[in-house]
């Protein structure tokens, strides 16, 4: 079984700066992250769905770099903080 997380009250320690420790503890040690992986969990995906997804991104990435050459699809550019989104690619005839 997995070792639980302790803390032990300090002397003179307040609960807030007991509770605050625990916290950092709980997240250093990872139980938050595989109780989520738990809750969440998906099935590995088969070698099929594997290789679809990877058709499915190469596809669109050609379809993005034809569009930004004819230029119907502007560059855009990331500097940290949030990507935004691109417009919406119209499917080929």
């Amino acid at each position: 079984m997995k070792r639980l997380v302790e803390v032990r009250r300090k002397e003179g320690e307040s609960v807030e700066s007991l509770l605050r420790r625990f916290t950092k503890r709980v997240q250093q040690s990872g139980v938050l992250l595989r109780a989520k992986r738990a809750r969440f969990y998906e099935p590995p995906k088969t070698k099929r769905e594997v290789r679809q997804d990877a058709l499915r991104r190469r596809e669109i990435r050609q379809r993005k770099d034809y569009l930004r050459k004819i230029g119907k699809l502007e560059e855009t550019t990331v500097r940290g903080g949030r990507r935004r989104p691109l417009p919406r690619i119209p499917t080929r005839p």
